[in-house]
């Protein structure tokens, strides 16, 4: 996979696993990582799916409708290249945190529905519901940060509540931040999602 490492000045801290939308690219990311922590290491992915061209994590069968056994396929791999560059550029590979927008949040929150233990916690800006009717791992203490938009075509309220609803009966601690941006990445979004980050991650956590 095309990505980009960045090894961080504190290496206590979480190594941040960036995880862009559609058509990005692993540039895109790199300045929310600066903004939530200029101090981490960033493991930044390029999604090698591709869709008329564009970048993307999986494969969709239309606007909203997953590919589920393609979603699978990629959740593992993600998962697995992210074992692998921990080897290789030295990493605590149980202390990532994704950040991830649209499509890369989906596939972030596909780690937390399908891996146990594959992300120590997660910023998702608009994600959707990555599947339905299947059991959860163990999330237990898992901070993951919802940014959602109350006017948001692509991804409805009803949906950001559902995963929120989906990721707290697996234990994790859910923190869902309105917008009314729609499915547009916002400052506002980034800058609570920092604060987010301080908060669990930051001086004085483990």
């Amino acid at each position: 996979m095309k990505y980009i490492f960045k090894e961080g000045a504190d290496k206590s801290k979480p190594t941040l696993l960036l995880l862009h939308g559609t058509g990005g690219t692993e540039q895109d990311l790199l300045p929310l990582a600066e903004m939530v922590d200029p101090t981490a290491s960033v493991l930044s992915v390029q999604g090698n799916v591709s869709e008329n061209g564009m970048p993307r994590f999986f494969q969709r069968l239309a606007e909203g409708v997953f590919d589920e056994e393609d979603l699978i396929l990629r959740t593992n791999e993600l998962h697995e290249f992210v074992d692998q560059a921990a080897r290789e550029h030295g990493f605590d590979r149980e202390n990532v945190v994704a950040i991830g927008y649209s499509n890369g949040a989906n596939i972030a929150a596909s780690m937390l529905f399908h891996i146990k233990n594959s992300l120590k916690g997660a910023i998702l800006h608009h994600p959707m519901v990555p599947r339905r009717g299947i059991e959860l791992p163990d999330l237990t203490d898992r901070p993951v940060f919802i940014a959602a938009g109350k006017n948001d075509p692509l991804c409805k309220p009803e949906e950001s509540e559902e995963l929120k609803e989906l990721l707290e009966r697996a234990n994790a601690l859910v923190d869902l931040q309105w917008e009314m941006n729609g499915h547009q990445l916002s400052r506002s979004e980034v800058e609570k999602a920092t604060e987010w980050y301080q908060r669990n991650f930051g001086w004085g956590k483990e």
